[in-house]
């Protein structure tokens, strides 16, 4: 086991579908899945990674059947610090997905399930806007696990890094909205990236995570973040073809 690895990884975005995608792949046979939704290994900071010991993340896995792709998704990985850099150095030859979404709805999204848990309870106007210093007070600096409503969503620079360590044929870009409006085309797309055989044609199916809270996003904060994202979703459509506003 100890010289086996992790053929593929889902490294993001949060909120954009990567659980919809891990519930079909588990339906189909030629994958083989971890046992925890997100193995959240990559990110962990209590790892000695000057000299990782690899053995709990591939425990994660049944290696019993060496014919399996044995892939996960931990949507962080594209925005944590380093955690793409101690990908590549272990697995040089994974393949990526990363799934994107509307920055606006997936920070509203986000803000959202972070409210419904418990864990914000401030109005998503301030937290867009003031709330972001909240981040220059965290441990790693300038990066915060569930305050990063904004920050995740500048994913030119993220998809910018990630090509710099990966070749551009390694990554596979999908969007939230492709997976929901065609899943079995979008799942066709995933198996011939990943070199798994043609799947069935499967229906739509809604997967959440908790629960949002209803309401509905103020135009002025949509304008706010437009703005604020402009920039960044042309580097997005230079690097990956895809922009969203």
């Amino acid at each position: 086991m100890g010289s086996s690895l992790v053929n593929f990884v889902v490294v993001g975005v949060q909120k954009a579908g990567t659980t919809a995608l891990l519930d079909y792949l588990q339906d189909d046979r030629a994958y083989g899945l971890p046992d925890v939704k997100e193995v959240h290994f990559f990110d962990d900071e209590t790892v000695d990674w000057p000299a990782p010991d690899y053995g709990p993340y591939h425990a994660r896995f049944d290696w019993s059947d060496p014919a399996l792709i044995r892939g996960e998704a931990t949507p962080i990985y594209i925005y944590w610090p380093r955690s793409l850099e101690r990908l590549a150095a272990h697995n040089p030859a994974a393949k990526l997905i990363l799934m994107l979404r509307d920055p606006i709805e997936r920070a509203w999204s986000h803000w959202r399930m972070e409210t419904s848990r418990g864990v914000e309870t401030r109005p998503f106007s301030w937290c867009i806007r003031q709330g972001r210093a909240r981040l220059f007070e965290a441990q790693p600096w300038g990066v915060h696990r569930e305050f990063s409503y904004v920050e995740r969503g500048f994913y030119g620079e993220q998809v910018e890094r990630l090509l710099g360590l990966f070749p551009r044929e390694q990554v596979l870009f999908l969007t939230a909205d492709e997976l929901r409006a065609e899943p079995s085309a979008t799942l066709t797309r995933v198996n011939a990236f990943l070199g798994a055989p043609a799947s069935a044609p499967v229906e739509h199916r809604e997967v959440h995570v908790g629960h949002d809270l209803g309401g509905d996003l103020d135009p002025a904060d949509a304008a706010f973040l437009a703005e604020l994202y402009a920039l960044d979703q042309q580097r997005l459509e230079a690097l990956s073809g895809v922009r969203f506003l």
